[in-house]
């Protein structure tokens, strides 16, 4: 069975362009997606990063919802400690009532940002945000679930609109929350990949069956860049090894324009290099072929059901020709109900 392809995009602000061409660029590879066969078209929270444009999730989902027919359309994800249940309830019932069978609402406990920015947003970290995390998460569930008569607070749109939730995570605590409470998971292994294996492990040992689901559901997110050659994907492949060295420096910005692999070897030093080839462990470059290969081996070490895929290059247009070529690709898995 080839395995549903689906997509991560945090709206890349590159450098030498602006959040208004990012958001544009973000609406026309949804609709490309759309004809080219992918399930999903998820944008991401993030704040106060030069290089995201993805702050205002909600917004971002109904725009693209908008300008596409077919497509599921949701959060990957919205982080809800930045958030009351009943507000995010309320946004997602609003989607879901306008584009019916169509949102998604996977729901995060990280910031997605940085402390100072945390306070801003009314938040503060402490660890009653992970002891509070799985009630907020079943509070939203109650508001988007068949009414209680005796609800005396409601989420108006939202009550009885079901809109699917999945939990996301890059640790063990997500992944046995989401097999505790029999929803679908995804494991954010684009950026934060070493605890994969285990995550997804956790999640099926713990998994109960549910209302939502009678299996285990997983969805592993990816970096991919396909391009003709192995030598272009590999040039524009430096953008988001670029990205990511300057993370590892404490730097950020926007996405960096490509260099010659050549040029990149001689910028970092071998600790650095080793933190960035770790941090995207899971990811796949190259032409076709070596990139669906790379890719096998992802699904056959996590028996994954669903890829997720983030691919952040300076080029649109090599954007675009990247997800339609990974679109083309014969990945295979077991067959698996969807979610």
């Amino acid at each position: 069975m080839t395995i549903p392809l689906s997509i991560l995009d945090l709206a890349p602000i590159v450098e030498g362009s602006d959040a208004t061409e990012a958001l544009r660029n973000t609406l026309d590879l949804a609709q490309h997606a759309e004809t080219w066969g992918y399930r999903r078209y998820w944008v991401a929270e993030h704040h106060n990063m030069d290089g995201v444009a993805s702050s205002a999730t909600s917004v971002i989902i109904g725009y693209v919802a908008g300008g596409t027919k077919t497509i599921r359309v949701g959060s990957g994800g919205v982080m809800l400690p930045n958030h009351a249940p009943l507000v995010i309830a309320e946004q997602f019932g609003t989607l879901a009532t306008l584009y019916p069978g169509r949102i998604d609402l996977g729901l995060g406990r990280a910031p997605g940002t940085d402390r100072m920015t945390m306070q801003a947003l009314r938040r503060t970290l402490s660890s009653n945000d992970e002891d509070g995390f799985p009630q907020d998460v079943m509070e939203l569930k109650a508001y988007l679930d068949t009414p209680d008569p005796r609800q005396s607070v409601r989420a108006i749109p939202g009550r009885g609109t079901k809109v699917p939730i999945w939990l996301l995570g890059s640790s063990l605590y997500s992944a046995q929350l989401a097999g505790y409470l029999g929803l679908p998971f995804a494991f954010a292994s684009h950026f934060a990949p070493e605890l994969l294996l285990q995550a997804v492990d956790a999640y099926r040992v713990t998994f109960r069956p549910s209302e939502t689901l009678d299996k285990p559901h997983v969805m592993v997110g990816v970096n991919a860049v396909v391009a003709d050659t192995e030598e272009e994907a590999a040039f524009h492949f430096t953008s988001l090894q670029l990205r990511f060295l300057g993370m590892h420096r404490g730097r950020r910005g926007p996405l960096p324009r490509p260099i010659q692999p050549a040029e990149l070897k001689a910028m970092w030093d071998p600790h650095e290099r080793m933190g960035v080839e770790r941090m995207l462990v899971a990811s796949a470059h190259g032409a076709p072929a070596t990139a669906a290969k790379k890719l096998q081996a992802i699904i056959d070490h996590t028996k994954a059901d669903e890829l997720i895929v983030a691919c952040a290059l300076h080029s649109h247009t090599a954007r675009l020709r990247s997800y339609e070529l990974l679109a083309k690709l014969d990945i295979t898995t077991s067959a698996r109900s969807p979610a």
